[in-house]
Order: C-alpha cells, then sequence, then structure tokens
C-alpha cells in the first residue's frame, strides 16, 4: 500500500501578511481673507510642524495699491503662501493653506483653492470690507467656508449677528470669534469648518436622496 510522507504532503498555505494601516486621508483648507487679517498668525499658531510662509518686508512701493490704513504696525506680508499641518486623528490630516492678502497676488488663488474642501474667511472687523472679496471667491465657486472674527487689541467687538449682517452673508454660514495668536482658539474655528462640511454633505446627500435641487 502506498504511503504518503511528509514530502508527499501539500505544503501548508502562507500565513495572511499582517494589514498594513491605510495612509491617513488629507484634507485641504484655506486661510482666507484680507491684507493683515492674520492669516500668517492663524496658521503658524496651529500647525504641528513649522509653517512654511513667504513673508516679504513690506516697502513703499505698495502703499499705493496696499495701504496700511488700520493696520500700521504690520512690517511684513504674504507674497505666495503659508503651509501648515494638523492631525485631527491617526486617519485625518488637515493641510492649511492661507492665501496672499495682497490685491496683486490674488492670481495665485485659484490655484490654491484646487481640491479645497471649505476655507476659514478671517475678518478683521477694523478693516471690515477687506473680507469681501474673500467671502465672494468662495461664494462663486461654490466652497464652504466659514468666517472667523479675528479680535484684535483694542479693536471693537462686533457681536457674531452683527458682522453676518455687515458681510452680507446667510444664516447658514457660521460666524465664530478667535484670536489667530492661540492655538486653541485657531484649533476651535476649525473645528467650526469641519463641523459645517459635515452638515453641507449631510445636506446635501439627503437632497440627491430625495431628488430635490441642492
Amino acid at each position: 500500500m502506498a504511503c504518503v510522507n511528509d514530502c508527499d504532503a501539500p505544503a501548508p498555505a502562507p500565513a495572511p501578511a499582517p494589514a498594513v494601516g491605510a495612509p491617513p486621508a488629507t484634507l485641504k483648507i484655506l486661510v482666507a481673507g484680507g491684507f493683515g487679517a492674520g492669516k500668517t498668525t492663524f496658521v503658524g499658531a496651529v500647525s504641528e510642524i513649522e509653517p512654511l510662509s513667504t513673508e516679504e518686508l513690506l516697502s513703499g512701493l505698495g502703499a499705493g495699491s496696499d495701504p496700511l490704513n488700520g493696520v500700521e504696525e504690520k512690517t511684513t506680508t504674504t507674497v505666495a503662501l503659508d503651509f501648515g499641518r494638523i492631525t485631527l486623528d491617526e486617519r485625518h490630516v488637515l493641510y492649511l493653506f492661507g492665501t496672499p492678502g495682497q490685491h496683486r497676488f490674488w492670481f495665485l488663488w485659484e490655484e490654491l483653492c484646487a481640491g479645497a474642501l471649505g476655507a476659514v474667511v478671517l475678518a478683521d472687523t477694523r478693516r471690515l470690507a477687506d473680507c469681501f472679496p474673500a467671502v465672494d471667491f468662495f461664494e462663486r465657486r461654490r466652497i464652504a467656508f466659514i468666517v472667523a472674527v479675528n479680535e484684535f487689541d483694542g479693536g471693537h467687538r462686533y457681536g457674531p449677528e452683527e458682522v453676518r449682517e455687515a458681510v452680507g452673508i446667510g444664516p447658514e454660514v457660521p460666524v465664530v470669534r478667535c484670536d489667530a495668536r492661540l492655538a486653541s482658539s485657531g484649533t476651535g474655528a476649525l473645528a467650526a469648518l469641519v463641523r459645517h462640511l459635515l452638515c453641507t454633505s449631510t445636506a446635501s446627500s439627503s437632497s440627491s436622496e430625495s431628488g430635490e435641487p441642492p
């Protein structure tokens, strides 16, 4: 009778390779607003890495196009972008892109907004009208945003509804207060944006399922 020895037995199936965790999802967020609204300070305060900044010293050449009324102490300006990163959890990482505030660099906004999920528009109550172009930019491109009122020392304190009315945004856009110098305050503004994005996504999904226009 034929026998089957160990050599004739089928080889055991190889053990499954240990699962490798998927890389975290990266979420692109813009930090926008007018000239001197605190975008670079905001990104630097919340970033867990040394932020990339493209600040240059202000010169008299730009005084005509970028007046310093209300921000006379400002000595530098962003000429391209600010970049920072903040890890929400093991699955989500925020990449923060601060936009340049000076008018002559606004052509960069189109490139920076590619792939962005949402934006924080910083408003300076000393120069509130300076945030209008950013609000208009995101509204036209249907990019969700919140308005974060950066409360500068000595600046007038307006209530969220006063700011909402002055900027001309609807009740669906959150308006929050923040101090761009404080990481906890900036993180709170980002959390408000993430909640707004989730609510917007849920509302859009519900509209699609019901057949209603978003």
